[in-house]
């Protein structure tokens, strides 16, 4: 996604900075990826906590694809946005640890599956009078997210149900009066694409001998995964394998149950992360001097924080970054920290997962002069807060045709306010 400098300006002009902004173009490219590794018997979802703008979700449901949801007001987004509730098909899938909030009132009044990652969900459900089909995530026993903080399997991850209780927990939802229409589980990507081959496989391994605990099973999920190189954003991910893969999985487990079943996969973050950018604007650059205490650096300020993009300051993640000069003219090249207003150290862009200062080699920017971070549609605007009382800022979307369209509009205080009440609580 590379809009070109003058639209950039344009923009920031009429809705202020920072701003998010989504390619119609690169996510319909992603998404017809996606389609194509998942043809046969595959089906794909999307898992919108990554980004859960109505305008993607709505692209998700004209493309066919899926919703992996994890509370209920997403679940209530999902249908907001027209996918169907209902488990004929189960086009919306509810997966957690524990019910909060409104999530199993929104299971019950819309039929939503609800994919259990504690045997205690089970007990809850029976004493809410639910009998219909239930997902269960399962805890393989391995795994590794895209980083180590993001453990998704193995015995320090929260998440599901222990493989090997998995045998009880089968019991339990029988003498609940409920049956098991999915197994899932989420191994994540891990640091290297040949890695996600070799849980993948390893995963349709086990799945296939627990098959004969689930005589009602219509469905696995072999969870999401699909890794996005944020470093060369350009480097094509060898999609052909990955089809590959999936087929021989399904094979695999069909004909381990001795039917045919449906085999599903939820990406999130390679359907989105390319398809958006975050543009700031940069109010200053100053610098710091080298002393007995650390080597100085060049700043360059903007009025993006983490409260907009928390990845760098809650993982050191990577985002590569480009200057926007607001005259046309050339700059220099030099190593810089790009950082934002927030009343925090940690409010810095360029660092790693140490939490050091790792400078970039940029155009010296100007104040006035435009930064661009890319790849920031997973988890960007989706983990975007209201800390420091600062309102999200505002979504656009780009067509192909240079159509613009403002999705949410930059938040107020009045926004910001409008939860908060003076009520007397009467025990």
């Amino acid at each position: 996604m590379q809009p070109d400098s003058a639209l950039l300006l344009s923009l920031a002009q009429k809705v202020g900075t920072p701003f998010w902004l989504y390619s119609a173009e690169t996510l319909r490219q992603r998404i017809a990826e996606v389609k194509h590794v998942t043809a046969d018997g595959i089906q794909a979802r999307f898992a919108m906590k990554s980004c859960p703008a109505t305008k993607v979700l709505s692209e998700m449901h004209e493309a066919g694809i899926w919703i992996d949801a994890v509370s209920g007001n997403e679940m209530l987004r999902a249908l907001h946005a027209s996918h169907p509730g209902g488990q004929t098909p189960p086009v919306i899938l509810y997966t957690s640890d524990v019910f909060r909030d409104n999530a199993l009132q929104v299971v019950l009044e819309n039929g939503i599956l609800p994919n259990v990652g504690s045997p205690g969900m089970i007990e809850q459900l029976a004493a809410a009078g639910y009998k219909g089909g239930v997902s269960i995530r399962v805890n393989p026993g391995f795994g590794h997210g895209h980083v180590n903080s993001c453990d998704t399997g193995g015995p320090s991850s929260k998440h599901g149900v222990w493989f090997q209780d998995l045998a009880v927990t089968a019991e339990q939802v029988v003498a609940a009066g409920m049956h098991v229409v999915m197994l899932h589980a989420h191994i994540g990507s891990g640091p290297r694409h040949a890695e996600l081959h070799e849980n993948l496989e390893r995963l349709a391994d086990e799945f296939a001998a627990l098959l004969p605990l689930f005589p009602a099973l219509e469905a696995i999920s072999l969870g999401g995964g699909i890794p996005h190189n944020y470093k060369d954003s350009s480097a094509q991910i060898p999609l052909e394998p990955l089809k590959a893969l999936f087929a021989r999985c399904r094979e695999k487990l069909c004909a381990a149950a001795g039917k045919s079943l449906r085999v599903e996969i939820e990406p999130g973050r390679y359907f989105v992360a390319s398809s958006c950018m975050l543009v700031t604007r940069v109010a200053e650059v100053k610098s710091t001097q080298t002393n007995e205490k650390g080597q100085g650096a060049t700043f360059a300020m903007v009025d993006a924080g983490f409260v907009d993009l928390v990845r760098p300051a809650m993982y050191g993640s990577y985002h590569g970054i480009s200057v926007v000069p607001h005259d046309g003219g050339e700059r220099s090249v030099a190593p810089i920290v790009v950082a934002g207003p927030l009343c925090e150290s940690g409010d810095v862009f360029t660092r790693d997962d140490a939490e050091l200062l790792v400078p970039r080699d940029l155009p010296l920017p100007v104040p006035g002069d435009l930064l661009v971070l890319r790849d920031a549609g997973a988890y960007g605007y989706a983990m975007s807060s209201n800390y420091n009382s600062i309102g999200r800022a505002p979504q656009v979307w780009l067509e192909p045709d240079g159509t613009l369209e403002l999705i949410s509009r930059r938040e107020t205080l009045s926004d910001l306010l409008k939860a908060e009440v003076s009520e007397p609580v009467h025990l």
